[in-house]
């Protein structure tokens, strides 16, 4: 009788493509992993930390554009408190933005963007927030305006460099109020005061025009695209330095 022998080199083979198949599939599973374990810190910090929006109007020119996108520190108010001078998002009040059509997306286009707005990449529902500077906290009395066309909080007038106004005019704001914030809301107003539909143009509805700070979603910060928009939001804060609370005005 004749033996067969099996050469050592095709159970070599063997065990070499076993083990490359089992390289591969560990390979698959820790990118899964990194995938899953990135998509729920990405979730995490857009839910309690770091949300980006986009603007869709240009109340907030030129400090903000159209299109552009910015991230929102969500820590404020909640954690953080609210100053004067803090650009803020907000949900609708009640009143604010006129009713929007959903928009009819194809599945993959629409799955694509709830898995980026889910991580905070992507911002669907922009078109139903407002964008605002913060003006008057509980407790202000704020007017418009004085012979210089300057608007004051609880007596001081605001030198403000960063409002946007049409040629030739001074005065702040086109139409004049005089208003004390109530507790838990705000006062606010855009930069391009002359095209901003603000706290100034919603007294007739729900909440006369003042801003809960529980409809606050928080403070933006930076403007993250397009990069040649790029740049830190700032409060000017001596614009609202000279300013004492309500308590010892």
């Amino acid at each position: 009788m004749t033996e067969t022998t099996v050469p050592a080199d095709n159970s070599s083979a063997r065990l070499r493509r076993r083990s490359q198949k089992k390289g591969a599939l560990l390979f698959v599973r820790d990118v899964l992993v990194i995938f899953l374990v990135a998509l729920l810190v990405s979730f995490l910090i857009k839910t309690f930390l770091v949300r980006s929006f986009f603007i869709p109007s240009g109340s907030m020119e030129q400090t903000l554009q159209i299109d552009d996108r910015i991230l929102v520190n969500e820590l404020v108010p909640s954690v953080v408190g609210l100053e004067r001078g803090d650009v803020v998002v907000f949900r609708d009040p009640g009143g604010w933005l006129p009713p929007t059509a959903e928009k009819d997306q194809p599945p993959l286009v629409a799955a694509v963007d709830w898995v980026l707005s889910a991580v905070g990449l992507s911002a669907s529902d922009s078109d139903d927030h407002l964008i605002k500077r913060v003006i008057g906290l509980p407790g202000d009395h704020v007017v418009c305006c004085n012979t210089l066309g300057q608007m004051s909080v609880n007596g001081v007038p605001l030198n403000e460099p960063y409002i946007t106004l049409p040629a030739g005019v001074t005065n702040v704001s086109k139409d004049a109020f005089d208003v004390t914030v109530p507790a838990n809301s705000l006062w606010v107003m855009g930069d391009n005061r002359y095209n901003s539909k603000d706290s100034r143009y919603n007294r007739e509805q729900p909440g006369n025009g003042f801003v809960p700070i529980d409809n606050v979603v928080g403070r933006a910060f930076v403007i993250s695209w397009p990069s040649a928009h790029w740049g830190w939001l700032d409060n000017h804060p001596s614009v609202f330095a000279g300013i004492r609370d309500p308590e010892a005005s």
